[in-house]
Formats: structure tokens, C-alpha cells, sequence
């Protein structure tokens, strides 16, 4: 596993809650986190809530499955004070 930071990527969820997020396919003009982060390594990530009021920063783990997913390894901030957001 290695730490990866890549350019372009976004993808969308339907996750909620503060768990694992499940990726939904990359936004357009943007690539999936698989394609450009690749299956089991770690990468920086933001999250920001539907309504842009919630955001959360880190350090998370890539996994290639069905469906592919992001695991928040490390907050490193947040709008929840340095907690998971619930999505």
C-alpha cells in the first residue's frame, strides 16, 4: 500500500452515515478513485456534505469491489471537529 495523490479525481456517493463511503462513479470530466488512486492505496480525500455546510478532510484507504469503496483511515479535520461528518 502506498500513498497516492492524483489530479481529477471526484466521484460521487449515496452513503450515509460516518462509515466507509461507497463510491457512485466519477463526476464528469473527473476519473474514479480506482482508475486513478488504484485498489489498496491510501490517498488524501475531502468530503462535503449535499448542502456544502458539512466537510471533512483526511487520509483514506482506495478498495476496488463492488461497489468500490473509501475507507477514512485518518480525519485530519473537520467541520465536526475533527470527527467523521454524517453524510
Amino acid at each position: 500500500m502506498a500513498l497516492v495523490v492524483k489530479d481529477r479525481v471526484q466521484e460521487t456517493t449515496t452513503t450515509t452515515g460516518t462509515g466507509t463511503i461507497s463510491l457512485a462513479g466519477a463526476k464528469v470530466g473527473f476519473q474514479t478513485f480506482v482508475a486513478g488512486v488504484g485498489d489498496g492505496n491510501t490517498t488524501y480525500y475531502t468530503i462535503e456534505d449535499v448542502n456544502g455546510t458539512a466537510w471533512e478532510v483526511g487520509f483514506g484507504t482506495v478498495t476496488d469491489a463492488s461497489p468500490d469503496t473509501l475507507t477514512r483511515a485518518t480525519i485530519l479535520a473537520s467541520s465536526s471537529g475533527g470527527s467523521a461528518i454524517t453524510l
